[in-house]
């Protein structure tokens, strides 16, 4: 079923109290009604009233008739100079596009053209921030947005130390894997939870041209379970992975302590199948595409969550939400089309 981006009528909001009654889920609702589950849930949330039984017991219920009065008080209060209000299917699509699918609003934006939507208004990421701002969606807040942008900027303490890297430093990584310039070139890291009583942790490689997001999962931060993660990789894509995977840059934790492990192939010892680089102690921006797209693992999950209960599936679906999310850095393109584009190349 296709999502629906208009508002609830009042005819909708009664009937959603008799399917309540009838003991319907959300879900059961939102396919009746013709809605995304998320609409029925935050239509529930918003207009509940507490009402007194036969029996004089007193019982919390949604209220049509309520929500019926604050939706369109809510309308009226927002004025009729926006050009929003005048496109109610465009201000649903937004709201659908970062309280549902989780993207930024400048992402949102974008996503019109990309998937060819056509819509009366069209206003700039500036303004859209201005409109949310200032209330005007119906149910889009600030409290909804992945990231609410600081603009003043960190002042980045350097710290220096005597400690030389695992391995090959960064500082003979060559030219053109530090500009960007070739494809195949990746910076790994881990993801864990932060509790000694949680050790499975998210191994993920981010590839520097393209930006397109690898993750496995291991049971600990150890170096023979980072071998071994590198290595369900090199089965993932066979005989191209050292064409995919030319070098990769690590930090210096302990689960890439095994450089020889890393580089070596593991369907023939005798031959590497990639290059490794370390950065400096400490250095974590020299990792910057990789750090970025962690931020995106820590949005559904945050620090402190506990990887154990991840399936395959979940981690699919995270590398796919991840790699199919609409980058400015790209064109708005995303990562896993150019990914593939290029690795077409190489076949």
């Amino acid at each position: 079923m296709g999502h629906c981006f208009s508002h609830l009528s009042k005819t909708d909001r009664y009937t959603i109290e008799a399917l309540l009654r009838a003991k319907h889920t959300a879900k059961e609702i939102a396919e009746i009604i013709h809605v995304h589950v998320s609409t029925i849930y935050r239509e529930i949330k918003r207009a509940r009233t507490v009402f007194r039984n036969s029996d004089w017991t007193e019982e919390e219920r949604y209220n049509p008739d309520e929500a019926e009065r604050l939706y369109r008080e809510n309308l009226s209060a927002k004025g009729a100079g926006l050009k929003i209000d005048k496109d109610r299917g465009f201000a649903d699509y937004i709201e659908h596009k970062i309280m549902d699918d989780k993207l930024s609003p400048a992402a949102a934006l974008a996503s019109v053209a990309l998937e060819g939507k056509k819509f009366q208004t069209k206003i700039c990421r500036v303004t859209l921030y201005s409109y949310i701002d200032k209330g005007v969606f119906l149910h889009l807040t600030n409290k909804d947005l992945p990231i609410k942008r600081n603009k003043k900027q960190k002042y980045r303490k350097v710290t220096t130390v005597k400690k030389p890297p695992r391995g090959e430093s960064i500082e003979k990584r060559p030219q053109e894997i530090n500009s960007r310039e070739t494809f195949g070139h990746w910076e790994g890291d881990t993801v864990y939870s932060g509790k000694k009583t949680a050790p499975d942790t998210l191994f993920v490689y981010t590839e520097r041209l393209t930006r397109n997001e690898l993750i496995v999962k291991m049971p600990d931060r150890t170096a023979a379970s980072g071998v071994a993660a590198l290595d369900v990789i090199q089965a993932r894509f066979g005989p191209l992975f050292p064409l995919i995977f030319r070098s990769i840059t690590f930090d210096n934790g302990v689960e890439f302590s095994d450089v020889e492990g890393l580089e070596r192939s593991a369907s023939n010892a005798e031959e590497k199948r990639t290059k490794v680089y370390f950065c400096h102690p400490y250095s974590s921006f020299e990792r910057g595409s990789n750090e970025n797209n962690n931020r995106f693992i820590r949005r559904p999950y945050p620090k402190g969550t506990d990887f154990s209960g991840l399936t395959d599936e979940d981690i699919a679906n995270l590398e796919n939400w991840i790699n199919r999310y609409p980058r400015a850095l790209l064109g708005w393109k995303n990562a896993e089309t150019l990914f593939n584009e290029y690795v077409s190349a190489l076949t």
